[in-house]
């Protein structure tokens, strides 16, 4: 999680909304992302797809077996989708989030009878160093 807190402040430092997030398999990191909407201007970006992106590329295929995610915020619906679409076995979130969480707040898209494949969901994982950097980055922009 560290290692996407570090992913989440690069976004921050963009003035992205501060989400970072890892794919790791055997301990070792295959891919790191964060959110690129809108620099990218691309409503596609979010942290989870980019990481997912980069790891199929450097693993040769659209299935991610033996691999799990770490991410600062709780996946959004499309990021829900993106990671059982990929088949990753375990995802490790930090902070929840009321208005759009799909990995248990507002609904568990990772663990429904929707496809043949569910997701396994850790939560609150440094929670309060993921909440503090969105908080923080709220602030900073409310103050411009």
């Amino acid at each position: 999680m560290r290692e996407a807190l570090k992913q989440a402040r690069k976004a921050a430092k963009l003035g992205e909304m501060p989400v970072g997030a890892v794919v790791v398999r055997n301990g070792e990191i295959i891919s790191r992302g964060y959110n690129k909407r809108e620099t990218k201007k691309n409503a596609l970006l979010h942290a989870e797809v980019i990481a997912i992106d980069k790891a199929c590329k450097k693993l040769g295929g659209w299935r991610l077996p033996g691999c799990e995610m770490y991410v600062t915020l709780e996946p959004c619906p499309m990021c829900a989708g993106a990671i059982l679409n990929s088949r990753i076995e375990q995802v490790y979130f930090g902070a929840s989030d009321p208005k759009s969480g799909c990995a248990g707040t507002r609904m568990n898209l990772l663990d429904m009878n929707l496809c043949n494949y569910r997701t396994e969901v850790h939560k609150g994982i440094m929670a309060e160093e993921c909440s503090q950097l969105i908080r923080d980055f709220f602030r900073e922009l409310r103050s411009k």
